[in-house]
């Protein structure tokens, strides 16, 4: 009954830009930290971004800082990542996941993952 789901990936040339939803249900979101993942194909699962529960803190990993942005609406039970400036190496599976009694989003201590969406970046 507890879900998170994501949206908004798709195809989209190098350059473009594209807008990822998780979206929460069975819970409420404000208790959790979000972090953002990813997976290429024949790579580990990576951290790209974290915020905190209620927003005040950011980070990112360098591979995506000043391109991506994660934010979040508690009311809405809804995280997102806006991801701009698109490269082909940022082609992947994109995941969110949630943590709770942490201001940080270690890969290994994510309490709940979301099924992923597929983000494909080529002309």
């Amino acid at each position: 009954q507890l879900q998170l789901v994501e949206s908004g990936g798709g195809l989209v040339q190098p350059g473009g830009s594209l807008r990822l939803s998780c979206a929460a249900s069975g819970f409420t979101l404000s208790t959790y930290a979000i972090g953002w993942f990813r997976q290429a194909p024949g790579k580990e699962r990576e951290g790209i971004s974290c915020i905190s529960r209620l927003g005040g803190t950011t980070n990112y990993a360098d591979s995506v800082k000043g391109r991506f942005t994660i934010s979040r609406d508690n009311a809405k039970n809804t995280a997102y990542l806006q991801m701009n400036s698109l490269k082909p190496e940022d082609t992947a599976v994109y995941y969110c996941a949630v943590v709770k009694y942490s201001l940080i989003c270690p890969r290994d201590i994510m309490d709940y993952w979301g099924k992923g969406t597929l983000v494909t970046v080529s002309s």
